[in-house]
């Protein structure tokens, strides 16, 4: 009796709530309001008077262009989403040389790696004479260095690392004589610029995963990073990275080792790497070419390629994987070209 009288009630409220358009409809007072962003106005950006500021009117979480625009060739299927690295590195920190050229290459954005800086010069007690967040510059005041005749100062300078999500410390080194009004386009003493690139990447290194940020940097400065895959017109894809070509010729060398290619023969003057695929490591058998071709074994293992590099401008070169095997296909020049992306630094 007690069930049946329990089963009577909720069928009664269950026809009661079911006849409740006017609470629960789309024009009811409890309506579903999960959609009404599909139907917010687009309004005009606002314009500020000349002469005032813009600042407070930015987008404090701009969202960043997508850069990678690619349609396979035939029939279309969705794109496996293409790895953030191909091969990432542990180290947070990482001093680069080519020539005469060191930079430490930080694996966090440029608006945490700001603050960083900033930390590292207060902790060392060096008094910062000039700071300009949006160009990612940092000047600190005349330092007088022990066992050094004359005073120094020093320029670190930020920017956007080759890969989303990294950056790049550049310091420069300036002596207290000629013109001092004028930051020289290489440090005046090599060994103190070098001396303070490893200071500074060392704090970094030893308090990254502590490090705050700095919303002006972050917006100044990309954050989609300098290498990308476009596709030409006449059809074929290739990497667009934005370096000077002397730097990406030589870190596509490690990139191609990092990918399981072997170098065979190189041709600086033509732009052009012979390289063969080994095949793909364990961790890209797991993944994204173990979607491409399930268990049976990769198609262009030890085959043969050309790597060409050309310079589009002074700060941007294409990289075109060419292979003359009937098995390359658009398909996996793209997988190819995304492994040697992820792990171009």
């Amino acid at each position: 009796m007690k069930c049946a009288a329990r089963v009577g009630i909720c069928t009664t409220l269950l026809a009661s709530t079911a006849g409740c358009g006017y609470l629960f409809s789309d024009d009811g007072v409890f309506r579903d309001t999960s959609e009404d962003y599909k139907k917010a106005p687009e309004t005009a950006v606002i314009k500020v008077p000349e002469g005032k500021q813009v600042s407070a009117l930015e987008e404090i979480y701009p969202i960043p262009a997508v850069q990678d625009q690619l349609l396979m060739a035939g029939e279309f299927e969705v794109p496996r989403p293409t790895p953030l690295v191909g091969g990432a590195a542990d180290e947070v920190v990482r001093i680069q040389s080519l020539g005469d050229e060191s930079w430490a290459l930080v694996a966090i954005a440029p608006g945490q790696l700001w603050p960083q800086v900033r930390g590292f010069l207060a902790a060392a007690g060096i008094q910062v004479g000039r700071l300009d967040a949006r160009a990612g510059i940092m000047e600190t005041n005349w330092l007088q260095l022990d066992g050094q005749d004359m005073s120094s100062r020093f320029r670190f300078r930020i920017e956007q690392g080759v890969q989303r999500g990294s950056s790049e410390l550049h310091v420069l080194q300036m002596n207290q004589a000629g013109d001092i009004n004028r930051w020289p386009k290489q440090s005046d003493n090599l060994a103190q610029e070098g001396e303070m690139l490893k200071a500074v990447a060392q704090f970094i290194a030893n308090s990254a995963d502590t490090a705050p940020v700095s919303m002006i940097a972050e917006q100044a400065m990309s954050a989609v990073g300098k290498v990308s895959m476009q596709e030409a017109p006449e059809g074929y894809t290739y990497i667009s990275l934005g370096l000077p070509f002397g730097r990406a010729w030589a870190s596509l060398a490690k990139a191609l080792e990092d990918s399981s290619f072997e170098i065979e023969d190189r041709d600086r003057s033509a732009g052009t790497y012979y390289v063969r695929y080994l095949g793909p490591s364990e961790q890209e058998e797991g993944g994204w070419f173990s979607w491409l071709f399930g268990s049976d074994e990769h198609p262009l293992k030890n085959k043969s390629f050309e790597l060409l590099v050309t310079e589009d401008t002074a700060e941007q070169v294409a990289i075109r994987l060419r292979s003359s095997d009937p098995a390359y296909d658009k398909r996996q020049e793209q997988a190819l070209l995304a492994i040697i992306k992820g792990n171009i630094r």
